[in-house]
This record gives C-alpha cells, sequence and structure tokens, in this order.
C-alpha cells in the first residue's frame, strides 16, 4: 500500500493517484482516505457511493476492472484506519497467493469485500498535518510525496515526509507537478528523490506528456 500525500491542497496528490493507478501493469486500487474533502471519485467520473461489496466502481477510462476506485466512506464506523488497514491486509494476502504455488492460498485468489486481487493500492491522502492526515501516513507501507515546485509547497512535502518518518513509514520518493525540471536543493529538502516530474497540462490524464510520466512513475514505483 502506498500513500501519495503532501501538505498542500492542490499539489496534484489525485491526479497522481489516479495517474499511477492506471499506469500500473496489473490491477490496481485507488483509495480516497480524504473524508472532509473528497475528490477521487469526481476525478474519476465514478459516483461517490460504492457498490455493496466494498470494492468501488471500475474506472471507465480502463478495460474492465483492471482499476477500482474506492471513495471515501460517508460513514466509517471504524474509521478510515480500519477500511485502510483491510486493504493493506488483503494486499499482502494477495501477494502471497500470487507468489505461492500451495493450494492452502487457492481462498485468497478471488474477490471479496476488501480490495480484491489487486496489486497496487494507492491512496490519495488528506492535505495538512493533523490527525486525519496522519492516519493513512501510519498504515501504508510506503509514501510517494507530491508537491508543486514552489517554496510553500515544498516546504510544506517536506513537513509530509517528516510525519511519515515520525510514525516509521518510509518516503519512497518525490514528485513535482506541474514541473519538468528539478530544482536545485529540492531532493535534499525532501530527503528522497523526485522519482518524477509532470508537466502542467489543462486535462493532465488526457494530455500524453502526463500520462508517460505517470507510466515511468509506476515502473519505478513497482517494477
Amino acid at each position: 500500500m502506498l500513500a501519495i500525500a503532501g501538505g498542500k491542497g492542490g499539489s496534484g496528490k489525485t491526479t497522481t493517484t489516479l495517474g499511477v493507478a492506471r499506469a500500473v501493469d496489473g490491477p490496481s486500487l485507488a483509495v480516497d482516505a480524504d473524508c472532509d474533502l473528497p475528490n477521487l471519485h469526481a476525478l474519476a467520473g465514478v459516483p461517490r457511493d460504492a457498490p455493496a461489496g466494498g470494492l468501488g466502481h471500475p474506472d471507465p477510462s480502463t478495460n474492465g476492472d483492471r482499476t477500482r476506485i474506492v471513495p471515501a466512506p460517508r460513514d466509517a464506523p471504524d474509521g478510515i484506519g480500519g477500511r485502510l488497514r483491510r486493504l493493506r491486509a488483503r494486499e499482502r494476502r494477495c501477494s502471497i497467493a500470487r507468489s505461492s504455488t500451495h493450494p492452502a492460498v487457492d481462498e485468497f485468489s478471488g474477490h471479496d469485500t476488501d480490495g480484491g486481487d489487486a496489486e497496487a493500492v494507492l491512496v490519495d491522502c488528506p492535505a495538512g498535518a493533523g490527525p486525519d492526515a496522519t492516519v493513512p501516513l501510519r498504515v501504508a507501507d510506503g509514501v510517494l510525496v507530491v508537491a508543486t515546485p514552489c517554496v510553500a509547497a515544498l516546504r510544506d512535502a517536506a513537513k509530509t515526509a517528516a510525519m511519515a518518518r515520525a510514525v516509521g513509514t518510509p518516503v519512497v520518493g518525490g514528485v513535482l507537478t506541474r514541473a519538468r525540471l528539478v530544482p536545485p536543493g529540492v531532493e535534499d529538502l525532501l530527503g528522497c528523490r523526485v522519482l518524477a516530474t509532470v508537466p502542467d497540462a489543462r486535462d493532465p490524464l488526457e494530455n500524453p506528456s502526463v500520462r508517460r510520466a505517470y507510466d515511468d512513475l509506476a515502473v519505478r514505483l513497482f517494477d
């Protein structure tokens, strides 16, 4: 499970979550963890209310069930942390099933209520530094920090990276959106490598240059 995080709203977290989910070579799950300002479902063009079964909606831009969208819940009895922990456990069981030929793991090979057979689970995190923003960082296996190349956004992204490390979750890298080059000193500020720059575009997820950037990023993250 990879948390897509950043300190400021409008930094490109949601676009990056969906862009990478669509670029993954295999089934993926894009999960909205921002219950106060959810917009992953709107960007993907699916309803907010998830169908029964908990697997969310098929992304209409992909073939079949290769990418599924899980909108932020209107009412989560055990909180967003409980949902993410179930998804992470499911992801790990599916990973064991894919890597094993033992009959005992056959029960994990199909869909259930907590994640299906997704090879990658990407979490669109809330902005800011409050408790709601910390929960996905704590649950995830790694954090990808997203920022625009302006001083305020980069400073907030550095705070997010520090939050992730404080709860024991590694920062796997950074992404600069609306950028073509990495300004000097950015990697030192974030404390990680910048794995991708994503150019500015009016309709980013339909732009060929943006899609290539997310294709390359998905390879770096998951291959």
